[in-house]
């Protein structure tokens, strides 16, 4: 039997869940009745905001109600293992963002939780529902550029979260926070499956504030020969730049959502907010219009809430997160070794 609205509650109240809550004002078929943080005024004002009946500091308040029966995860790395754990021994369903733990270990325990307990789980990977992103994807099903050999995926910002320096937090630097979305990416385009070895190199080129890479490109080598590069970095001084490149064997297809975003101005004073983490509100800036849309956070969320509803299984799981980090530990591996290391699921 299939559910005809879904109530969510919403574990986090900061820079993800600021983007969930933008993008679940166009789904239809939920509502948000429950919303948790750390800090008791942030959970309170994001509440009043956006119109959700209760508050609170505390996961267990949110993960126990009745009236709750999806769980969203949108708190910072370290909390997943916990936030996950305690929804689904409350048999709750339960979608996580990106990474799905530091490690794949952590991954791995989140995955065994839900199975565990027999519950629907979802990994909230946003880049496969960026629009530009999906459109090269029905391109590629469609024979567009013949058969898939090569993709490129990067991401590189300068101004990481002050939380995101910490590498024990974050489970590294921007291989594990960036890098993350280039993997599902390549794994995407590429079938879907396990890849088999990573090669890998970063080093702490541009910043001072940090104990952990700074840049990074990893190769990652699926049975077939087949490559997935991944570039990453927090020294681009211009800003967010986010580009995927399809390479197949008939055809060429290129994305650019924070580039080329169909808008440009050139700014004699500042334009206030112009872009996540953007290098500067003056001069010629980008802006991205509609950016829980434009990055993806509307199809996804759209996708999870209606298939939960059906009863489907998700397009990614918590499965595809362990496989995902699984493959980030093998580019930190690579990295301290200098040598190809094999992917470990």
């Amino acid at each position: 039997m299939t559910m005809e609205r879904v109530r969510i509650g919403l574990l986090g109240a900061g820079f993800v869940s600021d983007f969930y809550l933008r993008a679940l004002r166009y789904v239809r078929d939920h509502e948000v009745v429950a919303i948790s943080s750390r800090s008791r005024d942030r959970a309170e004002a994001v509440a009043r905001r956006w119109g959700i009946p209760v508050a609170t500091t505390s996961i267990a308040d949110v993960v126990t109600r009745d009236d709750v029966d999806l769980v969203v995860v949108g708190l910072p790395h370290h909390l997943h293992v916990e936030a996950v754990t305690a929804a689904a021994q409350a048999g709750k369903a339960v979608l996580c963002t990106k990474p799905l733990g530091r490690n794949a270990d952590e991954a791995r325990e989140c995955l065994q939780a839900a199975e565990r307990a027999g519950v629907w789980h979802g990994y909230a990977e946003t880049e496969l529902f960026v629009p530009a992103v999906r459109q090269a994807k029905q391109l590629v099903d469609d024979g567009a550029v013949g058969d898939v050999y090569w993709v490129r995926a990067r991401e590189a910002h300068s101004a990481p979260h002050a939380h995101a320096r910490d590498k024990e937090l974050m489970g590294g630097g921007p291989l594990r926070g960036l890098g993350i979305h280039g993997v599902a990416i390549g794994r995407w385009f590429l079938g879907g499956g396990v890849p088999t070895e990573v090669l890998a190199w970063g080093d702490r080129l541009a910043r001072d504030d940090v104990d952990c890479e700074d840049s990074a490109i990893a190769m990652i080598r699926f049975a077939d020969r087949r490559v997935a590069q991944v570039e990453v970095g927090w020294g681009h001084l211009a800003g967010l730049d986010v580009r995927t490149e399809i390479h197949g064997s008939n055809g060429y297809i290129a994305t650019d959502h924070t580039g080329q975003t169909g808008i440009r101005a050139f700014a004699g004073e500042s334009a206030g907010y112009v872009v996540e983490k953007a290098g500067s509100d003056r001069g010629w800036v980008n802006p991205v219009p509609q950016e829980e849309w434009s990055y993806g956070y509307h199809a996804e969320l759209d996708h999870f809430v209606h298939a939960f509803l059906a009863g489907e299984r998700p397009v990614q799981t918590f499965r595809d997160g362990m496989i995902d980090n699984a493959v980030v530990d093998a580019a930190y591996r690579s990295m301290a070794s200098g040598g190809w290391e094999a992917v470990t699921v």
